[in-house]
């Protein structure tokens, strides 16, 4: 079978971290690696063994043939890249926040469903044992009618230690809100359905560059259930986050990206093992690309989950 080749623009943390999924993958070859930083590209080059290495995308895309982009660059960056990318016809796979503003994130979904392209976002949530267990445990009544919905963010420092990055500090296109608080959106309207924000108060430090170091924000599913956000970062103790599903049998609980806790009116909340089985992104994104079924979270996802956060971030 015909391999498809993939170019990646960004190597990051995040984007270093997908390509050692792409290089064990039998059907993917990283034809073609991007990033400005030429040191940290002649480093990619010299252990991928065979992709071309490029500082500017725009060359990457007119030299090399590809089947489909990897774009792992900071936020503000991926508006004019992907429509470059669109232009050209080639599929899409996107790190999260789709973009930097509602009005980008609308623009980037409706040119790649015009182009017809396949596009998909980087939500790893969605192939999780942990959030999908959690998933159909709502949906099989295990906390009974919702009552209230919670996200609890605590981070001892933002960034955390292994994201040290201008941007990711930035209050234009970082802070955990944008960078942890998107999944977890996501997740609620995959869930719940639709949310509806009502109102959001963020702390901001001093310096006017930096993002947020906490949020108070109260928004609502549908019939009116509240969804509360709670987050600090600079405290003591250690990270954790919590999603949280409070019913009129029960109480549910993700915590920390991957294991579950519950438990039933009367009874103490303990561990719950995960059922579900591990899905790959990676291996949806090859089956689409092959003209099979594929469970993908395309642009569309995005800009509904763009949408709220902008609210929260108080943007409009």
């Amino acid at each position: 079978m015909k391999p498809i080749k993939i170019g990646v623009i960004g190597l990051g943390a995040i984007g270093d971290r997908l390509i050692k999924s792409y290089i064990e993958h039998p059907q993917i070859e990283v034809a073609a690696v991007c990033d400005t930083l030429s040191e940290r590209l002649d480093t990619m080059v010299e252990k991928l063994e065979g992709a071309k290495g490029f500082t500017d995308y725009k060359h990457m895309l007119e030299e090399v043939e590809l089947d489909v982009v990897y774009i792992a660059v900071p936020p503000k960056f991926h508006h004019h890249i992907a429509l470059d990318v669109i232009e050209k016809g080639i599929h899409i796979l996107c790190e999260k926040p789709l973009a930097n503003s509602i009005e980008e994130a609308k623009e980037m979904m409706d040119k790649a469903d015009e182009k017809g392209i396949i596009q998909a976002m980087n939500f790893p949530l969605n192939y999780s044992p942990g959030a999908n267990t959690f998933k159909k445990l709502i949906e099989n009544g295990y906390v009974g009618k919702l009552r209230r919905l919670e996200l609890n963010m605590h981070f001892p420092q933002w960034p955390r230690f292994w994201q040290q990055n201008d941007w990711v500090a930035s209050r234009e296109q970082g802070g955990f809100v944008l960078e942890v608080g998107v999944h977890f959106i996501q997740q609620a309207q995959r869930i719940f359905g639709k949310i509806k924000p009502i109102q959001s108060q963020l702390e901001l430090p001093t310096d006017p560059s930096k993002s947020e170091i906490g949020i108070f924000a109260q928004l609502e599913l549908e019939d009116n259930i509240p969804f509360i956000i709670n987050g600090l970062s600079d405290i003591a103790g250690d990270e954790r986050i919590s999603f949280t599903a409070y019913g009129t049998e029960g109480t549910l609980s993700l915590l920390n990206w991957s294991a579950l806790e519950g438990g039933k009116l009367g009874e103490s909340i303990q561990p719950i093992e995960a059922t579900e089985e591990s899905k790959s992104l990676l291996s949806n994104v090859v089956q689409a690309l092959n003209g099979e079924k594929a469970e993908l979270y395309d642009f569309k996802a995005g800009y509904e989950a763009q949408i709220v956060l902008e609210k929260l971030r108080l943007k409009e």
